[in-house]
């Protein structure tokens, strides 16, 4: 038999040719197959920087809010706010101005492994061993309204308390002046017996301020800062004779006017105050024209710096240590402002 060499060398080429193929073929699945299995590997995936805005839903905070106002309740609703455009996740607690249940109350969210605790502390010294024990145990600590006599928080959001009382000082001042040919008795209730570190300082303001106008008086000095408390201490200070009466705090501030209100004497004694609400915008707008002007911090501000640090720290980002949110004087006349606020509660 003959064989045709040219024929038979081409049948070979071409199974020579496929061979290759199939190995070619064979080896590319491989790479592939092997490419795809080393991208599911977590510990080889790229890692993502934190973007503030970006929703990270491990991110667990604890809030401690200090006592059950007004003011406490705008702190919230801040807190909120920067929570949901964080991403991270809230759950608020209130101490009811307690030091037992504070601690108990931190002790709580640590055993909850969050990772920041915001607090508003109710003692610049006795609240810190309870919070020294959460930092200690990797939790980041952020104080508003309220700081502790300690180094360790990543950021403290406050207002300047001394200038409360001096903002309200000098609205004092000026309605004496203008109102009273220079002279006044005035009756103060103040809440330094229940924070000290804060009441004292707004005493020291205001009184600081009030100096300034030698006709001035102090009557009468005595501590209530429940609005119930304070409407009978102010009823009992009557006797005093004061002119004016001045609230330290929300709950000083409805007592006095409503203490004034009910013994007859608008027109006759006039109160200033601190902090504000729905309540307090609507006695400046009163036709007793009773209370004159208050000094308010801004508390849904301050709710929401603090969370937004609070975030930041859990992140370990970088952070002022200290953040002073400023305060603003609403006084009885600036109708369209004090509208203006009424309106902003609704939003």
């Amino acid at each position: 038999m003959q064989v045709d060499l040219n024929q038979s060398d081409a049948r070979g080429g071409i199974r020579g040719r496929m061979s290759l193929f199939v190995r070619l073929g064979c080896l590319l699945c491989l790479t592939v197959v092997g490419c795809e299995k080393k991208s599911e590997t977590p510990a080889e995936a790229p890692a993502k920087a934190f973007d503030l805005t970006r929703p990270t839903v491990d991110i667990r905070i604890g809030a401690i809010l200090m006592q059950q106002d007004q003011f406490f309740r705008a702190n919230e609703a801040g807190m909120k706010a920067a929570a949901k455009e964080f991403g991270a996740t809230m759950t608020a607690q209130n101490a009811t101005g307690a030091l037992d249940k504070e601690i108990s109350l931190v002790e709580s969210l640590i055993n909850q492994q969050v990772r920041a605790i915001v607090i508003s502390p109710l003692s610049e010294k006795a609240s810190v061993n309870a919070l020294k024990k959460a930092h200690d145990a990797g939790i980041k600590i952020v104080t508003y309204n309220n700081s502790i006599d300690a180094d360790f928080p990543a950021c403290t959001v406050a207002s300047d308390q001394s200038e409360i009382g001096a903002s309200t000082g000098r609205a004092v001042v000026e309605y004496v002046r203008k109102h009273r040919k220079g002279k006044a008795n005035i009756a103060i209730i103040g809440f330094a017996s229940q924070l000290p570190e804060q009441g004292n300082a707004r005493l020291e303001g205001f009184k600081r301020e009030i100096a300034n106008l030698p006709g001035i008086k102090i009557v009468a000095e005595q501590d209530a800062w429940i609005a119930s408390k304070a409407a009978e201490v102010v009823s009992e200070l009557l006797v005093k004779k004061p002119d004016i009466i001045w609230g330290a705090n929300e709950g000083a501030t409805v007592g006095a006017v409503t203490a004034v209100r009910n013994a007859g004497k608008a027109g006759k004694i006039v109160v200033f105050g601190t902090d504000v609400s729905k309540q307090i915008i609507e006695f400046l707008m009163a036709d007793d024209k009773i209370l004159r002007a208050v000094t308010a911090q801004r508390p849904r501000d301050m709710g929401y710096l603090a969370m937004e640090a609070a975030i930041r720290a859990s992140k370990g980002k970088s952070m002022d240590s200290k953040k002073v949110v400023p305060v603003e004087l609403f006084q009885r006349g600036d109708d369209a402002r004090l509208k203006a606020y009424l309106r902003s509660l609704d939003q």
